[in-house]
């Protein structure tokens, strides 16, 4: 599993690229905030919908400050997923990437 930093992944997204981004946080946070484009799949329910996470292109994982997100990564890593968790979370988003993302 790798890992990204906010800015790194704002700008990769800015250049065009356009990764899979996995929100597995509850659905009340993604209702209050959530990275543009991005897929959520509670915790929870990862292991019952691995089928959901492509295998064909990167995964970038993200929760609101960075454990569960990389607590999925390393399970989507072990099932040959190339995943890449947000150092920090959607939190860290906001505070270093995009001000305009509101905090919770």
């Amino acid at each position: 599993m790798q890992h990204i930093r906010p800015q790194a992944l704002k700008a990769r997204l800015e250049l065009g690229e356009s990764p899979f981004l996995l929100d597995v946080r509850e659905p009340w946070e993604n209702q209050l905030v959530a990275l543009p484009g991005s897929t959520l799949i509670p915790m929870g329910e990862v292991p019952a919908r691995l089928a959901e996470i492509p295998r064909d292109q990167e995964v970038i994982v993200y929760c609101h400050h960075g454990v569960r997100s990389m607590q999925v990564g390393y399970f989507l890593d072990h099932h040959g997923v190339q995943v890449t968790n947000l150092l920090g979370g959607i939190d860290a988003w906001s505070l270093q990437a995009d001000p305009q993302t509101p905090r919770y």
